[in-house]
Formats: structure tokens, C-alpha cells, sequence
């Protein structure tokens, strides 16, 4: 049995893709990798079945700076960790909610380095994920 992560342990990747199947056909032939789909509603995203830490090909829907994989660092509360980050000098986006599965928040360190927060909260639904995107709109 594999040990509960730890804060700051990587508990999540990202392949970031505007061509999801070729990312996908791409790592499988490189690495074995096999899909499931996420069942998340409304968001296509592909999970990696079987990977440690866990991992997902990530379809893009706009051109993205970033040319590198997203790491998801792990914490138990991503307020106040977005607030250690900002207050030592890094930036932070708002916290947003994956039904199901909890709360991420895109930051980068002082240097400009790019990564993300992850709280796992499996009560989060799909009407809050809802609510958060129509508040953005």
C-alpha cells in the first residue's frame, strides 16, 4: 500500500496538448501509457491509468505559453499555502474547484517557474465548478 503524500509531495502531472490523441498515441508508444476518461461533466481530460504520482493528458483549448508539463504540488490548505506563496515573493491564481476531486491554484515562484496547488476535497460538485466558471465569465 503506498503512503498517503505528503504537503509538498508532486501528487499530480499534466501533458498540456492542443492534439490530445496525438499526445496520447505519443506517450503510449513511449512509456505503455494507458487512458481512462476523467467523467468529469463538460471537461475533456484524459487520466493516465496506473502512473505514480497520478497524471493526465490535458486538452488545451488556447496556445499556452508554458511548453512543459504542469506539476501539482500537494497541501491541506490551499489558502493559506497561496498565501505563504504570495507573501515569500511568488504569485498565485485563484483557487478553482474539480468536482469530485478538490482544489487547484496555478502559481509560479520568484523566479518565474510555473505550478500548481492541489487539495484534495472529494465533496467538491459540479453545480460549484459551475458557479466558479460563470463568475470568471
Amino acid at each position: 500500500m503506498e503512503p498517503e503524500p505528503k504537503v509538498g509531495d508532486i501528487v499530480h502531472f499534466e501533458i498540456n496538448t492542443r492534439d490530445p490523441e496525438r499526445a496520447k498515441n505519443f506517450y503510449s508508444k513511449a512509456f505503455g501509457w494507458k487512458y481512462k476518461d476523467s467523467a468529469m461533466p463538460g471537461i475533456e481530460y484524459y487520466l493516465i491509468d496506473g502512473v505514480t504520482p497520478g497524471g493526465g493528458i490535458n486538452p488545451l483549448t488556447e496556445p499556452s505559453k508554458v511548453k512543459a508539463p504542469s506539476v501539482y504540488f500537494g497541501t491541506d490548505d490551499i489558502d493559506k499555502t497561496l498565501k505563504t506563496i504570495k507573501d515569500s515573493g511568488g504569485t498565485t491564481e485563484k483557487k478553482a474547484p474539480i468536482p469530485g476531486q478538490g482544489w487547484f491554484a496555478a502559481c509560479t515562484d520568484p523566479d518565474g517557474n510555473s505550478f500548481s496547488l492541489f487539495q484534495s476535497d472529494p465533496s467538491i460538485t459540479a453545480e460549484q465548478m459551475t458557479e466558479y466558471q460563470e463568475a470568471r465569465a
